[in-house]
């Protein structure tokens, strides 16, 4: 064997069985003569052996790029006589592994493609495969990608469901997952409760299911498995447990924000003071609500939002202070204002006009008007401070934390809220799902209306809350399976169906 054949056997080496009988360099692509190995071959049907030579054809099939060009295999494959007498006349030898049945590709080429299709699926594989060399159409690739197997996977003990969108606020599905392996294990075509609960039906052998607040999966999973567990998600639960403290801190912003700079009333604040005033004093008088409205000339929810309203400072929000262009010149006013506090506000305006300020004279009114020129610290939103209050004070810095100390000092009410959000938080994260209940019955004695809908959904809730915060399953990996989907619908650009969707997120 000369060094030629040796070549050539080393790199078509994975075409065994095939005798290769030549190779021809046509330029544009590698042309390869093969046939297949004599000897006895199966028949396809009834599996007899056969010897008997009935005649030969050839097939052209597609292999692995080489040297930047396609290669084409010219196979001649022979037919032969079944021996059997009552399966069919004549059959076509196969070659396992090489050449599958009804296929223009080697295995080892569609084996490459199919990498290929799995991540990046219709036209984007499409243009990867041409620079490979290797020709192949959008509906091919797609056919492909569909072909490939799902794998088997079992159904665990533990599985964590959610939806994701389909077509966002119009059509959602469902992914199921193994909560321990965080394999995929399902894809439904909707979130409605039949669909989940008919899926927990074949499927008895769940026993714990992982989700998050939704009573659509509750209602499934009761119905379907009602000795399984259910177990909440704790980050919607700290998600849940943060709109409601928004909403205290809201409510009692003129308590807290009393600790903060001194400013002029608004405009706004006395026309609130006024309608509160002339809402209870209707109201006082036996005015129904309805009524109210149309001779204060205002909308009936506003007239509900000052009847709930015990004392008028509940509405007086506290100011929501952001980034001034007059912040880099704040030392020079303070300073200009030490040594002259009649010095008018157009002389300052002038000056630090001259030192590179590009705001306005209204601008720099506000300001001054809002104390900002004489305190470091101003007074947060009540989103702001609420982010404060829910983050873990070891990753505040010093003088922040400080200010939320000041603030939260100023209000007997935020003082409260920041010790059971800290009681919260350990429960949450040492996973001490016993000590709810009792972290419950002090958010009532302390009085806080507005963690009441909180409140409630634990107590609708209660059973999976508590599994909740207490064993270790959460559902983060779905949330990640639910990340990687979103990549794949904009792969796909919304334009493929929900079974092309499915097998690329179970194959992901």
């Amino acid at each position: 064997m000369d060094v030629a054949d040796v070549a050539v056997g080393r790199v078509f080496s994975g075409l065994y069985p095939l005798v290769i009988d030549g190779v021809v360099d046509e330029g544009q692509r590698i042309v390869v003569a093969a046939r297949t190995a004599s000897g006895p071959a199966e028949c396809s049907r009834c599996g007899a052996w056969s010897v008997t030579v009935h005649s030969y054809h050839y097939r052209t099939v597609a292999d692995v790029p080489l040297d930047g060009r396609p290669v084409v295999i010219r196979v001649r494959v022979r037919r032969l006589v079944c021996p059997t007498s009552l399966c069919c006349r004549t059959f076509r030898e196969q070659v396992p592994g090489v050449l599958e049945r009804y296929q223009r590709r080697t295995a080892r080429l569609t084996g490459q493609v199919r990498v290929v299709v799995r991540e990046l699926a219709g036209r984007a594989a499409v243009r990867l495969l041409a620079a490979l060399p290797v020709r192949l159409s959008r509906h091919t690739a797609v056919r492909i990608l569909l072909g490939i197997p799902l794998p088997a996977q079992p159904v665990p003990r533990v599985v964590s469901v959610d939806d994701f969108a389909l077509r966002r606020r119009n059509r959602y599905g469902t992914v199921v997952i193994d909560a321990v392996t965080h394999e995929r294990i399902d894809v439904l075509g909707d979130r409605k409760s039949e669909t989940l609960e008919a899926w927990l039906r074949a499927n008895p052998n769940v026993e714990v299911v992982v989700r998050d607040g939704s009573n659509t999966y509750a209602e499934a999973i009761r119905r379907a498995l009602p000795r399984a567990l259910q177990v909440s998600d704790r980050w919607h639960l700290w998600h849940g447990l943060a709109r409601s403290v928004r909403d205290v801190v809201a409510a009692h912003g003129r308590c807290w924000a009393a600790a903060g700079p001194k400013r002029q009333t608004l405009v706004r604040e006395t026309t609130t003071l006024q309608r509160w005033h002339a809402v209870h004093n209707l109201l006082d008088q036996g005015v129904g609500l309805l009524d109210c409205s149309r001779r204060l000339g205002l909308s009936l929810n506003t007239v509900k939002r000052y009847a709930r309203a015990a004392e008028p400072d509940q509405l007086r929000l506290p100011p929501q202070y952001r980034a001034y262009l007059v912040d880099p010149y704040r030392d020079h006013l303070r300073r200009r204002r030490a040594e002259q506090p009649g010095v008018p506000v157009l002389h300052l305006f002038h000056e630090i006009k001259a030192l590179g300020y590009t705001g306005g004279l209204n601008l720099l009114h506000k300001y001054l008007n809002q104390g900002r020129a004489e305190t470091e610290r101003i007074t947060p939103s009540p989103g702001r401070l609420t982010s404060w209050i829910l983050t873990r004070p070891t990753d505040l810095p010093a003088g922040r934390k400080s200010h939320l100390d000041e603030l939260v000092a100023a209000c007997p009410e935020m003082t409260d809220l920041s010790r059971l959000i800290g009681e919260f938080a350990a429960i949450l994260t040492e996973r001490r799902g016993s000590d709810l209940d009792g972290w419950m019955k002090q958010v009532r004695e302390a009085g806080l209306i507005e963690l009441g809908p909180f409140l409630r959904g634990l107590d609708q809730d209660h059973d999976a809350v508590v599994a909740g915060l207490t064993l270790p399953y959460n559902k983060g990996p779905i949330e990640g399976v639910n990340t990687k989907t979103k990549l794949i619908k904009r792969q796909m650009y919304g334009r493929a169906g929900f079974e092309l969707l499915r097998h690329r997120i179970l194959l992901a």
